[in-house]
């Protein structure tokens, strides 16, 4: 399932670009899609809709996408919240642990509110993820 519209403002075709860099991801083409990013600060909205793909290593690549990229393009990384933090409501537990982690991983003190929820989450690997992620926050700002 993903979030976003087939068409954005711009009239950008979301989904096809949306699968076109999952397929990369997939494909391990890692640099090209932090080089993407980096010159189009509007695909960090995409976030939320690449962590939901199936493809296991799609998610894992995200996650690395997201590591590089806070060191790389630290301003602009908060722009992936707002598509992460709906998922941290999301029906799939798995959904909601990688959206936690990608928040740790970010660092927006804004998201530790949505976190703490996550504290109580009926799925013990999502309530760790979660721990995680806040103390990966606060450790950012101290």
């Amino acid at each position: 399932m993903l979030l976003f519209s087939a068409m954005d403002t711009n009239g950008r075709n979301d989904q096809s670009l949306i699968a076109l860099i999952a397929d990369h991801m997939e494909n391990g083409f890692l640099e090209n899609i932090i080089d993407m990013f980096r010159h189009d600060r509007s695909l960090y909205l995409l976030t939320g809709s690449l962590i939901q793909d199936e493809r296991v290593r799609v998610r894992i690549g995200v996650t690395a996408l997201m590591e590089e990229l806070k060191k790389l393009d630290a301003i602009n990384i908060f722009e992936a919240v707002p598509g992460l933090l709906p998922l941290l409501t999301h029906a799939e537990s798995v959904a909601r642990g990688d959206a936690a982690n990608l928040l740790g991983i970010i660092g927006d003190e804004n998201a530790l509110s949505p976190l703490e929820k996550l504290l109580e989450d009926e799925n013990e690997h999502v309530r760790l993820i979660a721990k995680e992620a806040i103390a990966e926050i606060r450790q950012q700002h101290p």
